[in-house]
């Protein structure tokens, strides 16, 4: 295992929890009031055309840069001031939001077009700045607290995920779309004003030229010499593949098979989203597991028996209550693949080049998500939309059972700690007294 990430030697300890307090109530203002604005065009798609074409067109658009762009990103975020990359990238999308507005407010209704411009710029913006909130934070924190504060950031995302649809169809029923959608203009407001607050430390890499194939490579290289993680990134796609279809199928799952409504389709996203919240508190809290991949594998384990179980409740209201009860305790899991495997990734490598190798790594993560989509809805019709449940629930626990059976993934946690440990006391013994 080459590129064990240490804490830079220049890293500064004092006030490192001031500063990432900042850092995570920034993400949060932007992040929720980004949401709603999200929420609220999708709503008003689907309020002036009701067509599922272009809703389908609006999520694929909300994707397609991750898969296509992630790679090539990677080089810019490592060579660029991450602080500048991420204030830019907030203007940008708070430009687009204004412009959006204002067309809307002189024409009295918005261009399909425009907002199809709008919602792909925003979606350039979350692929720069992903990997840069990701390579960030270990060059913030102490290396024993990278776990937790990677824990905290999912507990601000997810407070997101249950605030925003919620806070989102109130403004809309009560607030002018136009006016609507300067909320996002605020948030990059508020959320550039405490960026400008926030220490981030400078890599070597920074200023050097960007040479963005080649840097590609090497990112994509780093990642496949790395036999356990690289193992991990190609069960953790298959996840994604089995996963999405089951996913995107939750408000049919709801509506069609137990009977319900669009209120009990948004109670699901709110039970799975507070499961996630507490998930997150309980990584933020106590995440400092010796191996980290345990609670790993027990997450594969909950979501494939909770998904499969789903799939066989009976298609009615009594059914719709254990599916209440399921989707709790799959979101309480979800967390732990995300942040812990994160956490190890930020670990893995020298801040210099994680920016390239989690370009790679999100592009991988996320390229089989759309694939799975475009086979949810004929797959649906054709066997059920419950039998989807089935085959991702199987299909996760058989991607735990993988994980388990490869020792390079299995054990890839304590062989990380066991080479940070070993390096940090090389350092200790060669830095002077």
């Amino acid at each position: 295992m080459e590129n064990q990430h240490t804490m830079p030697p220049s890293f500064d300890l004092t006030g490192w929890q001031k500063n990432i307090r900042f850092f995570l109530t920034g993400q949060f203002l932007s992040g929720i009031t980004s949401m709603v604005v999200q929420y609220a065009i999708i709503w008003y798609l689907t309020k002036e055309t009701g067509s599922a074409t272009v809703l389908s067109f609006a999520t694929l658009l909300g994707m397609i840069p991750m898969v296509l762009l992630s790679p090539f990103v990677g080089p810019f975020v490592d060579r660029l001031d991450k602080k500048k990359l991420l204030i830019v990238t907030d203007v940008i999308v708070a430009l687009f939001a204004l412009t959006l507005a204002i067309v809307g407010t002189l024409s009295n209704q918005f261009p399909l077009w425009l907002v199809f411009v709008s919602l792909f710029m925003r979606s350039i913006a979350q692929t720069f700045q992903m990997p840069t909130i990701q390579s960030i934070l270990p060059q913030m924190v102490p290396p024993e607290e990278i776990t937790r504060v990677n824990g905290q950031l999912g507990m601000v995302q997810s407070a997101n995920m249950i605030i925003a649809p919620a806070l989102g169809a109130f403004l809309f029923a009560v607030v002018p779309m136009n006016a609507l959608i300067l909320l996002d203009v605020l948030g990059a407001i508020l959320g550039i004003a405490l960026l400008l607050f926030v220490r981030i430390p400078i890599t070597q890499a920074i200023g050097e030229q960007v040479h963005v194939l080649t840097d590609t490579k090497m990112g994509f290289s780093l990642l496949i010499k790395n036999k356990g993680l690289w193992y991990i990134t190609l069960l953790g796609s298959a996840f994604t593949l089995i996963f999405m279809p089951a996913v995107s199928m939750y408000p049919l799952m709801t509506m069609d098979y137990f009977q319900g409504t669009v209120g009990q389709a948004g109670i699901i996203e709110v039970v799975f989203s507070v499961g996630m919240l507490l998930g997150g508190v309980v990584i933020g809290v106590f995440g400092k597991w010796k191996n980290r991949m345990v609670p790993v594998l027990i997450s594969y384990f909950v979501i494939g028996v909770t998904f499969t179980i789903s799939g066989f409740l009976p298609g009615n209201q009594t059914g719709f209550l254990g599916f209440i009860a399921l989707n709790a305790i799959a979101g309480l899991s979800a967390p732990f693949f995300n942040t812990l495997l994160m956490a190890m990734i930020q670990q893995s490598y020298e801040p210099e080049y994680l920016g390239r190798v989690l370009g790679v790594l999100n592009s991988l993560m996320s390229i089989t998500g759309p694939v799975g989509l475009i086979f949810a809805g004929p797959l649906a019709d054709k066997i059920g939309v419950e039998k989807l449940f089935i085959i991702a629930g199987i299909g996760t626990i058989l991607c735990g059972v993988a994980n388990i059976f490869i020792p390079a993934a299995r054990n890839y946690d304590l062989f990380l700690q066991k080479k940070l440990a070993e390096k940090a006391t090389s350092e200790e013994i060669s830095s002077p007294q």
